[in-house]
């Protein structure tokens, strides 16, 4: 007999707290045993002061090679990548500006300024406005005190258009600019620190699937499997990111149907797991029959399989990334899917950029002509979906050498042995 209902029956706890601990105890129920799990990010180390100097530094070259006398960021990961200020983007502007010499300024209402500067990471001016004030006249007065009002002014891809329109209404004269060629250029070739943080949260995550996969039961629901994930990806020591489960039929839809299912003999499993450490993310899919496999899957499987061999032999320091994506379209045509992006085949890219965010610039999908070169990191995920059947996905990141592509994780050998 359960504590809660002895309580009850002696009347010592009212129905309000019998109710807690009976919820309680379903929480202790539902957790599992993670004993033999520990947390393998210990020695991970964050990204330290030279870094975000050698980052400024080599934004503010692109930018006097491009001309431009300052770029404008808002929070999100561009943000935390130039300045280490962890932020979210509301109607309350905050953002950094970049300028192409001295030290970058960081704008923000002047009571959210003490908590910005606790994950600022650099030496900069902090300069905040009042709820009453308009903080595109602050940007304008930093760029006007630095003599740059009257040069190009980089606009980062993901600021907002309140903020684009409010900074062209504060400065009517000042040319506003894409500022991808900076931002983007500099971001997409990772150094050996974002690497190693990138190959920790690797490492997090096959640890997670590697305890998982096994204790995945029949009758299962898609949420319990992706709860498992979740707690050994804690467990181990990675800040989850998303743990998508796809069951039978809705293996065919890459990012699933709305329908729940649960695991049943015979079924297709399809887990889409990532994780972030210091930031830094994963991302890897496996696929796997719970119970015996048909024919047909393992044959589809083994075609998976060979389609992200494909791609990282295309993948080879100079060539255009969009040309992995073809690699891949042209083999599996010979099989007889697509043709292109028809199903059944492949329906999306064959793989995208990968770092601070889970999708980022550059992505290997069919006319991207950006050339691979050492530093870039990609997904490698050529899927094969057959809609009212089943779908696999077997993904793996890579990043770019000198010596052409390495694997963050090892591609799966078989079926029956996914992880």
């Amino acid at each position: 007999m359960s504590d809660g209902i002895e309580i009850g029956r002696r009347g010592v706890l009212g129905a309000g707290a019998l109710l807690s601990l009976a919820s309680a105890a379903v929480v202790r129920a539902a957790e599992p045993d993670l004993a033999g799990l520990s947390d393998i990010t210990t020695d991970a180390r964050p990204i330290g002061a030279a870094e975000y100097a050698g980052r400024l530094a080599r934004a503010q070259a692109l930018m006097k090679a491009a001309s431009i006398g300052a770029v404008v960021v808002e929070a999100g990961s561009s943000m935390v990548y130039f300045t280490g200020v962890h932020w979210w983007q509301s109607e309350r502007l905050t953002a950094a500006i970049l300028p192409v010499e001295g030290t970058p300024c960081i704008v923000t209402p002047f009571f959210e300024a003490p908590s910005v500067k606790e994950t600022l990471a650099i030496p900069a001016d902090i300069r905040v406005w009042q709820e009453d004030q308009n903080p595109m006249a602050t940007i304008a007065s930093f760029l006007e005190d630095r003599k740059l009002a009257n040069r190009p002014i980089g606009i980062e891809a993901n600021v907002r258009y309140f903020a684009f329109d409010g900074l062209a209404h504060a400065l009517p004269d000042a040319k506003l600019v894409p500022a991808t060629p900076v931002v983007r250029a500099v971001r997409m070739i990772k150094t050996p620190a974002e690497l190693a943080l990138m190959q920790k949260a690797t490492d997090v995550t096959i640890a997670a699937y590697r305890w998982v996969q096994p204790r995945v039961e029949a009758g299962m629901s898609q949420d319990q499997v992706s709860a498992l994930m979740d707690a050994a990806t804690r467990k181990l020591g990675g800040a989850p990111e998303f743990s998508m489960v796809l069951i039978g039929e809705s293996s065919a839809y890459p990012h699933g149907s709305k329908h729940p299912r649960t695991i049943a003999d015979g079924e297709v499993v399809l887990m889409d797991c990532g994780c972030t450490v210091q930031g830094y993310q994963s991302d890897v899919s496996r696929t796997w029959v719970h119970g015996t496999a048909t024919a047909e899957q393992r044959k589809v499987w083994s075609q998976v399989q060979q389609g992200q061999q494909v791609a990282i032999r295309a993948a080879r320091v100079g060539t255009p990334a969009g040309e992995v994506d073809d690699a891949v379209r042209t083999f599996y045509r010979s099989l007889g899917y697509g043709p292109g992006y028809q199903l059944p085949g492949l329906s999306h890219r064959t793989g995208h950029g990968i770092g601070l965010d889970g999708h980022e610039p550059v992505y290997l999908v069919h006319g991207e002509t950006t050339r691979l070169a050492p530093g870039m990191c990609f997904s490698d995920e050529p899927g094969i979906y057959i809609p009212g059947k089943f779908g696999v996905r077997l993904e793996d990141c890579f990043h770019m050498t000198a010596d052409g592509p390495r694997f963050f994780s090892t591609p799966p050998r078989s079926i029956d042995q996914p992880v």
